[in-house]
């Protein structure tokens, strides 16, 4: 059965929150970093519908349970696509993509002229995701430099104009 996506609404907080959990705990196992997103990653959603650019956040629901969570945040260049996030028990069923083309129909109607998404340099298969959705111009790169002794192991990564740079 094909997901419902629909608007945020507060009762859905502690699914949103369970699926924050899980989207850290993907982040920490692509580090190798258990402290990604602090002592509770749910907080972080709570974080997120405060964030002084939130517009707005929707749910794939399927079965009346919550299975995804998107959202949109509109700063000064363009509006952005923040977070993308679906249950592990059912990724690969294209709940990922209805929840992207829902957040790019959203951001048309509100006349917005740019829509980027900020993966984490690491998550190949998101990328993946994303360019065949038609994000497939770079904008700008964020680049890191630890300032202290870190575990964190990097990885080759990518090459951009020549440069190889880690993730």
């Amino acid at each position: 059965m094909d997901p419902t996506i629909r608007a945020y609404e507060p009762t859905d907080r502690e699914a949103c929150r369970a699926l924050w959990r899980e989207l850290t705990e993907h982040h920490r196992e692509l580090y190798a970093d258990p402290g990604i997103g602090g002592a509770d990653p749910g907080d972080r959603f709570d974080e997120f519908l405060e964030h002084p650019h939130f517009v707005a956040a929707w749910v794939a629901v399927r079965d009346d349970e919550v299975v995804g969570l998107t959202g949109l945040l509109r700063g000064e260049e363009g509006a952005e696509i923040e977070p993308v996030v679906v249950s592990r028990p059912v990724r690969g069923q294209g709940i990922g993509r209805r929840l992207v083309e829902h957040v790019m129909d959203e951001a048309r109607g509100r006349g917005e002229r740019s829509l980027s998404i900020r993966p984490v340099a690491r998550n190949a298969s998101a990328i993946r995701h994303f360019l065949r959705a038609g994000f497939t111009t770079v904008g700008r790169i964020e680049l890191f430099q630890s300032l202290e002794p870190s575990d964190r192991a990097w990885q080759p990564g990518v090459t951009i104009h020549g440069l190889d740079l880690r993730c």
